[in-house]
């Protein structure tokens, strides 16, 4: 079998080889990647300065904003660098390092949103018990399964990969290191590795989903007999919550739940959970959820006033 050292970097493609195409990618990325800090470190900042955003419901929201901010800062700085550089290159260890990474906080925040479901389960359906069902301690430990769940998930699937020989080529028609496109360049039989990938990544993402669904299909059953006031606020918070885990597991489910050809199509994929979906979570929460729209008023409007002092 091949020295897994024989290949010490790999090359990426990238998103176009066009030195014009590149320029606008540039500018357009660093935009994005931009919005996504502000945008997230600003839901962050509001849920913990705000005294009237102390329910559970926002408590995970600003951990959710923050592996947003973690998660796009795996992949969008080292492709902002790239789209200007002549050779876009990664070393071994910082492929699997970003690879790592990636699936950390990629599988962190599939489990919390399958809490954030929980949380809204049990707010709709059990309103009496909630305090105690989803106390300060009950949520610390949600929020601890869910990075060690993001942590043993990505820990399995970078053993997987890390042991394969890699003895050349060694370009990636990728912009960042991803499962599919290392497997292409592995010089073994990559079958049954693939097979325990899909099993691990795949089945997470469909059964959390599948989790998410069924506790709104739960919720919806029991919204019946709520008054058309009560019935309309929940609807609010939860279409939020059920938008976001759309966004996001839809490519997930995508990327894993099909035959292992790369397709054309990957890397609009991958731009689309890595860069638009960490993007439009805070616009789709700030927006439909009035609380959180007048915390961040009163946020500025407290900021505008230290800034006059």
């Amino acid at each position: 079998m091949a020295d897994t050292h024989n290949v010490t970097e790999f090359i990426f493609l990238g998103l176009s080889t066009n030195p014009e195409v590149q320029k606008v990618c540039f500018v357009i990325f660093s935009f994005l990647y931009t919005a996504i800090v502000l945008e997230n470190f600003l839901i962050v900042l509001t849920v913990i300065t705000s005294r009237s955003l102390i329910s559970p419901m926002y408590f995970f929201l600003s951990y959710l904003s923050f592996v947003e901010i973690c998660y796009s800062s795996t992949t969008a700085p080292k492709l902002i660098l790239d789209l200007l550089a002549e050779r876009q290159a990664i070393s071994l260890w910082d492929c699997m390092t970003q690879l790592f990474f990636i699936h950390f906080f990629g599988g962190t925040e599939i489990f919390l949103l399958t809490v954030m479901a929980y949380d809204r389960y049990v707010a709709i359906c059990k309103p009496l018990n909630y305090t105690t069902i989803m106390n300060q301690q009950v949520c610390a430990v949600l929020v601890g399964i869910a990075w060690v769940g993001g942590f043993v998930h990505s820990l399995a699937q970078v053993l997987l990969v890390f042991h394969l020989p890699f003895c050349g080529p060694n370009v990636i028609d990728h912009f960042f290191c991803d499962l599919l496109p290392l497997l292409k360049l592995a010089c073994s039989d990559t079958f049954l590795i693939g097979l325990l990938m899909v099993a691990n990544g795949g089945t997470l993402s469909v059964i959390s989903f599948a989790v998410v669904l069924a506790s709104y299909v739960v919720i919806l059953l029991h919204l019946r007999t709520r008054s058309s006031e009560g019935r309309q606020k929940a609807l609010s918070t939860c279409g939020s919550h059920i938008s976001v885990a759309a966004l996001f597991f839809g490519p997930c489910i995508f990327i894993y739940l099909r035959s292992s050809t790369t397709l054309s199509v990957d890397k609009m994929v991958a731009v689309f959970y890595t860069a638009i979906t960490p993007l439009l979570n805070p616009a789709i929460y700030s927006l439909r959820n009035a609380e959180v729209k007048k915390a961040m008023k009163r946020l500025w409007s407290k900021t505008m006033k230290l800034n006059e002092k």
